[in-house]
């Protein structure tokens, strides 16, 4: 089994028991790292994930991982599981993502090769409203190539 099927299958055992908790999968990594391997699980929720959230979604990944099912799929090298948060980095894919960014500055890349930068003001399930310098700008999802949120400093409320 390849190590991309290894991970669909690991993100497929995990979505709904971590659902369950209230979290959402958004990425399931597993990497050699000499030895053993490192199994890292992203995972998150609307408000955002508070240091409890990742302790109860440790304990639920390693209630499906010591699954005779799972188990077998990640056999019996050895691994070390991560379970975090995603990064600031993380691209905005799916409406949720952006959803959950609302307010939030986006570098936002379309098809056509237009580049925009501007801050979040609405999201539904096909589209979002950013603020570039005071003008709105309507983005439909299946037309963005790549989205990213932007760290700011010493932000000013707006």
């Amino acid at each position: 089994m390849s190590t991309q099927q290894t991970r669909d299958r690991l993100a497929e055992a995990l979505t709904g028991p971590l659902a369950a908790a209230g979290l959402d999968v958004e990425a399931v990594e597993l990497t050699q790292a000499g030895r053993r391997r490192v199994l890292r699980v992203a995972v998150d929720q609307d408000g955002g994930v508070t240091l409890d959230d990742i302790a109860e979604a440790t304990r639920e990944v390693s209630k499906v991982l010591d699954g005779p099912a799972v188990s077998a799929v990640l056999g019996s090298a050895p691994y070390t599981l991560e379970v975090t948060s995603p990064g600031t980095d993380r691209p905005l894919v799916l409406p949720r993502h952006w959803r959950r960014n609302r307010g939030r500055l986006v570098k936002v890349t379309r098809a056509d090769g237009h580049t925009l930068l501007g801050r979040v003001r609405e999201t539904d399930d096909t589209h979002a409203v950013l603020d570039v310098d005071g003008t709105p700008h309507e983005v439909a999802y299946d037309e963005v190539v790549r989205a990213t949120t932007q760290l700011e400093f010493n932000r000013k409320e707006s």
